[in-house]
């Protein structure tokens, strides 16, 4: 498979945030957002077989794993390495931008689906596959990310208008007033987590963070 990075931090981003957390970053986007902060994982990487991507986690000696992108599943290998850290007793976390299908996945309550859901500002949200909704349950989670008012009004909208089972987070664009959003979401009375990125307030722009 083609791999950006692996590496270990903490979890920055949602329900799991502050875990110590093996990373796994493949290569590859089917999307351009136009606020992606990883443009690095689009292009180039290294090819290597999913028993050296397993060792290189093992080497770590923790339990849960990250498989982020890029987009991981567009790549079939993505798929063989969730099945043998499952059989190795490890949790996982796969990020995924919700424009590919998630009906493939195995359902394991030790496999968290972290999913996007791009707003209007990434310029990518009619590529969305709005029926991965349905699938998501209460042991995923479903992430916006928002740059104004605009993608706050979506993020309203997408919620009156389905039924998300699982827990539902909303985060600000790097240079977005988290305060901004914090005051929309209380003055909306929506049932939301307003979450910062943990790892930009810790390191930055940091690689490998």
């Amino acid at each position: 498979m083609r791999i950006c990075e692996i590496f270990y931090s903490l979890q920055g981003e949602g329900l799991l945030m502050g875990i110590p957390t093996a990373f796994v970053r493949t290569m590859g986007c089917n999307l351009d957002c136009e606020w992606c902060d990883t443009p690095y994982a689009r292009d180039g990487g290294e090819e290597m077989e999913v028993d050296e991507v397993v060792e290189m986690i093992r080497s770590f000696g923790v339990e849960m794993v990250c498989i982020t992108g890029g987009e991981p599943l567009i790549q079939d290998d993505t798929f063989v390495l969730i099945d043998s850290l499952l059989t190795m007793g490890h949790s996982i976390q796969i990020e995924t931008n919700g424009s590919v299908p998630l009906d493939t996945l195995p359902c394991y309550e030790e496999l968290m689906i972290s999913m996007d859901l791009k707003t209007p500002s990434s310029g990518m949200a009619d590529r969305m596959v709005m029926e991965n909704l349905e699938a998501l349950s209460i042991f995923d989670q479903l992430k916006f990310v928002v740059s104004d008012r605009e993608d706050m009004e979506y993020v309203e909208s997408v919620l009156s208008e389905h039924d998300v089972k699982c827990p539902v987070i909303v985060t600000a664009v790097g240079g977005v007033d988290l305060r901004e959003v914090a005051d929309w979401v209380l003055e909306r009375r929506l049932e939301v987590r307003v979450l910062p990125q943990l790892h930009k307030i810790i390191w930055g722009d940091e690689r490998g963070r």
